[in-house]
């Protein structure tokens, strides 16, 4: 598929950044925005009433290394209640590598995933979407993913809005297009993260800044959701 051919090259290219710091753990601006968002995700599991989080099942798309995985699982999610999947070998593999050998690891194209109707609770995407930019393969997954998810259950979406004018491999998703690809859901969303650029240049001067620019929500590029699905009769 030409689609999947994009994307893999697209990740390629972006595997170049790693000459940089721009994703290294100790880098300010890394850590501020992982800590961030780990913060709003336990607001929104309280907020779902996901409760107790033991028997909940999650399939991650798009699962890279399996950071996001790793942290569910400090929050009290049980290891063998999750799958990881990627479309990446070598992101795979490192997954493999890092999460419990109970955890599942499946390689491929989400789109195609062959697992059986209504099976997790919770399928988190996070900055996968904004990687395809052909708009009916972002439906055919978006159609796939809520194929599994299960009635009261839903899709915990992490993702930025905008256009980035300096990478054309990635397209940004309002708020608008996440309501046409799950007609059905109900979505209660919110902005997070300081946009990238600024900072950048404001933890160059003090890591304390970070917070004090994020308060201001202009300045948030992305929408943390939580997408459910009412439960039958519901």
């Amino acid at each position: 598929m030409k689609e999947i051919e994009r994307i893999k090259e697209a990740y390629a290219k972006r595997n170049q950044l790693a000459r940089h710091n721009w994703y290294e753990p100790l880098n300010p601006v890394v850590y501020l925005t992982q800590q961030e968002k780990e913060r709003k995700l336990i607001q929104l599991l309280k907020w779902a009433k996901l409760e107790p989080l033991a028997d909940k099942k999650v399939l991650e798309i798009g699962c890279g290394s399996g950071s996001n995985l790793l942290f569910l699982i400090r929050l009290g999610f049980k290891p063998e209640n999750l799958v990881a999947n990627e479309l990446l070998e070598e992101r795979a593999l490192h997954a493999r590598r890092t999460l419990p050998i109970v955890t599942k690891v499946m390689i491929g194209d989400a789109s195609t995933l062959d697992l059986a109707d209504h099976s997790f609770d919770i399928v988190l995407q996070s900055t996968v979407f904004t990687s395809i930019l052909d708009e009916e393969f972002q439906q055919k997954l978006a159609t796939n993913i809520w194929r599994l998810v299960k009635p009261g259950g839903g899709v915990l979406w992490y993702d930025f809005v905008y256009n980035n004018p300096k990478n054309p491999d990635v397209k940004g998703i309002p708020l608008k297009r996440i309501k046409e690809l799950f007609p059905e859901g109900q979505i209660k969303s919110w902005r997070v993260t300081l946009a990238p650029p600024i900072s950048r240049r404001v933890v160059k001067i003090h890591p304390a800044l970070y917070h004090l620019f994020n308060s201001i929500p202009l300045l948030r590029t992305h929408r943390l959701c939580w997408i459910s699905k009412q439960k039958i009769g519901g």
